[in-house]
């Protein structure tokens, strides 16, 4: 990531998982602007790649096991 990179804002429940629908606990920056939203059950099936193309990944779901 670079220092010209804006923060990335919070998910909010209306950030919905770019596969399912579920809301989303993680945004995918890709190369060119482009980002992803996945739920956590989406983001572990794909994690591997992503985090190979990805410039910013934003992971949000430690906010599952808040009580």
């Amino acid at each position: 990531m670079t220092g010209a990179m804006a923060p990335s804002k919070p998910l909010t429940a209306m950030d919905l998982c770019d596969r399912c629908g579920a809301q989303a606990y993680v945004r995918v920056v890709l190369p060119g602007a482009g980002e992803l939203l996945f739920c956590a059950h989406h983001n572990r099936q794909h994690a591997d790649a992503l985090a190979k193309i990805a410039v910013e990944i934003q992971d949000e779901t430690e906010r599952l096991s808040q009580g």
